[in-house]
């Protein structure tokens, strides 16, 4: 029995990932005469990776790894004005007005009625509850919970504290890696919404098989999923 529904926020209920992009864009233009932009994607990528520990996920952690690649790739001779637009750069980012994606208010409207509803995000604090506030969504949402990372133990924690265990929820988003795979791990339904764009370190293998797992064309398609797994009435 379905009791409560998680959703992720970042490109599966607004747009994010193109956002990262196009700041990536503006970082290889300002470092052309560095390297090329292949190497300058590796490096960057490998910041992220290694940073990850330190800074967690979002917008400023962003900021630094490219300030730090920036110092790497051209052996600390980097001009302070490529520097300090790197941070206007992340600036902007930070001040980005939300765009919603297709299906999100109608969607989590619609099983807010019947369902408890939770937001289930990682990254910056203050950026996320911005994105929140500037999204209109936050009324629909029973509780909000943003976390350093995605887990397994974290979903049944959640899932605990909001509703009525793992075994009874589900959550909803465009990462196999934290949305799907350890919320299935941790006994609830994980639904796949792809997004056109996903983060590489947000890669992983599509958990095939799962009874549990679903995959759909859109955020739009939930509700009918939703109501396909309620139990057979006895007549």
């Amino acid at each position: 029995m379905l009791t409560t529904i998680g959703f992720d926020a970042d490109d599966t209920l607004w747009q994010n990932e193109e956002f990262f992009r196009l700041t990536q864009e503006r970082f290889m233009s300002l470092l052309a005469d560095h390297a090329a932009p292949e190497h300058l994607a590796e490096r960057l990528e490998a910041a992220e990776r290694r940073n990850l520990g330190h800074y967690g996920f979002g917008v400023k952690g962003f900021t630094l790894s490219m300030i730090e690649t920036a110092i790497e790739v051209t052996e600390g001779r980097v001009p302070a004005k490529v520097i300090g637009e790197l941070i206007a750069a992340g600036r902007e980012m930070l001040e980005h007005p939300i765009r919603l994606l297709p299906h999100a208010r109608a969607t989590v409207t619609a099983l807010a009625a019947d369902y408890r509803v939770v937001l289930i995000t990682k990254g910056d604090l203050l950026d996320q509850e911005r994105k929140l506030a500037q999204s209109g969504l936050g009324d629909l949402f029973d509780a909000v919970e943003i976390v350093s990372h995605k887990t397994e133990a974290a979903y049944r924690a959640i899932f605990a504290r909001h509703g009525t265990g793992a075994d009874q929820a589900m959550m909803v988003g465009n990462s196999l890696k934290s949305d799907v795979i350890p919320a299935l791990e941790a006994g609830a339904w994980g639904v796949h919404v792809p997004h056109g764009l996903t983060w590489a370190l947000e890669a992983a293998e599509p958990p095939a098989g799962h009874r549990r797992f679903h995959e759909l064309p859109h955020l739009g398609a939930l509700p009918d999923l939703v109501e396909s797994l309620k139990p057979a009435r006895n007549p």
